[in-house]
C-alpha cells in the first residue's frame, strides 16, 4: 500500500484553510473558553480561575428551561422543514427538466439576496393580530388568531431561515440518486410510495441528514425569530445570552452558555453524520 506524504505544494495550498481555521474558529473558541473562568466584579471583568460561572449558569432553572426549549424547537424546525421540503426537491430532481430545474433552483437562491431580518419584520405585517393573514380571516367569517409572539410565529421564521438551503441540499442528493435502481424497483412492481420509502430515501440518506444537520445548526443558534416572531419570553438560549450580558456586563457566564451550544452542536453533529454514514461504513 503507498503511503501518502506531505510535500511543500499540497501544504502551501492547504495554509489559507488552516489559517482561516485558527483565526475564526480556534482563536476565538479558546478566548471563550478562557473567559468563562473570569469573574466581574463592579461591573468590570478580571481575568481569574474560578468556577462560579460555571456553577452559577449550570445550576439555574431557567438555563436548563431555555436549553430544553431551545433544543425541542431546533429538532422540530428539522424535522417540520425536512419534512416540508423533500416534496419539492423530489418534485426538482425527478419532475423537472434540465432549464426548468436551473430556474428553481434560481429561485431557491433569490430569498438569500434580502436580509433574513428584514424577511422576519415583513413576517409581523402578515401575522400579527390586525395583520394581512387575519385580515383574510375575517373576510371568511373566522379569526383572528394569534400567530405573532407564538411557537407558530417561532416556526415561520425558522422556516424562512433554513427553508431554500433544506431544499437545494436534498436536491442535490437526489439528483445524484442511481436511476437504475428506481427502474429496477418499477420492474418489480414496486410502488411510486414505496420506491420513495424503500429506494429514494435510503439512496439520498446521507443528503437527507445533512440536510436536516444545517436547519437544527442555524435554528439552534437563531436569536432574531425567537425575539421578534416568537416574543422573546420564555427565552431561547440565545436570547438569554443577551439577557445575561445585559444584567450586570456578565459576560463570562453569557461565555458559559454559549460553549454549551458549541457542544451541543458538535455533538448532534458528529450523532448525525455517524448515523449518515453507519451503513456505508460496513
Amino acid at each position: 500500500m503507498m503511503r501518502k506524504s506531505i510535500t511543500l505544494y499540497g501544504l502551501t495550498f492547504s495554509l489559507p484553510m488552516l489559517i482561516w481555521q485558527l483565526l475564526f474558529f480556534l482563536a476565538p473558541l479558546v478566548f471563550l473558553i478562557a473567559l468563562s473562568f473570569w469573574t466581574v466584579r463592579n461591573f468590570r471583568m478580571e481575568p481569574d480561575f474560578d468556577t462560579v460561572n460555571w456553577v452559577r449558569m449550570l445550576g439555574r432553572g431557567v438555563f436548563w428551561d431555555a436549553y430544553l426549549r431551545t433544543f425541542a424547537l431546533a429538532a422540530s424546525a428539522a424535522v417540520i422543514t425536512s419534512v416540508l421540503a423533500f416534496p419539492c426537491s423530489y418534485a426538482m430532481a425527478f419532475k423537472l427538466g434540465e432549464a426548468a430545474r436551473r430556474w428553481a433552483i434560481f429561485l431557491m437562491v433569490i430569498p438569500f439576496f434580502t436580509s433574513y431580518l428584514v424577511r422576519v419584520y415583513s413576517w409581523q405585517i402578515f401575522l400579527s393580530d390586525n395583520g394581512i393573514f387575519n385580515a383574510l380571516f375575517r373576510m371568511i367569517g373566522i379569526g383572528p388568531f394569534g400567530m405573532l409572539n407564538t411557537v407558530f410565529g417561532t416556526m415561520i421564521g425558522y422556516l424562512t431561515l433554513s427553508f431554500p438551503l433544506v431544499v437545494l441540499l436534498q436536491l442535490f442528493s437526489l439528483i445524484f440518486i442511481d436511476k437504475t435502481l428506481i427502474e429496477a424497483a418499477h420492474n418489480l412492481r414496486c410502488g411510486r410510495l414505496r420506491t420513495v420509502f424503500e429506494v429514494i430515501i435510503p439512496a439520498a440518506k446521507v443528503g437527507l441528514v445533512i440536510a436536516a444537520l444545517f436547519c437544527f445548526i442555524l435554528t439552534f443558534g437563531d436569536f432574531v425569530s425567537p425575539l421578534y416572531l416568537g416574543g422573546g419570553d420564555p427565552p431561547t438560549l440565545s436570547i438569554l445570552i443577551t439577557d445575561t450580558t445585559k444584567s450586570g456586563q456578565q459576560w463570562p457566564r453569557a461565555a458559559v452558555i454559549a460553549l454549551t451550544m458549541i457542544a451541543t452542536l458538535l455533538a448532534v453533529a458528529f450523532a448525525a453524520i455517524g448515523y449518515a454514514y453507519k451503513e456505508r461504513g460496513r
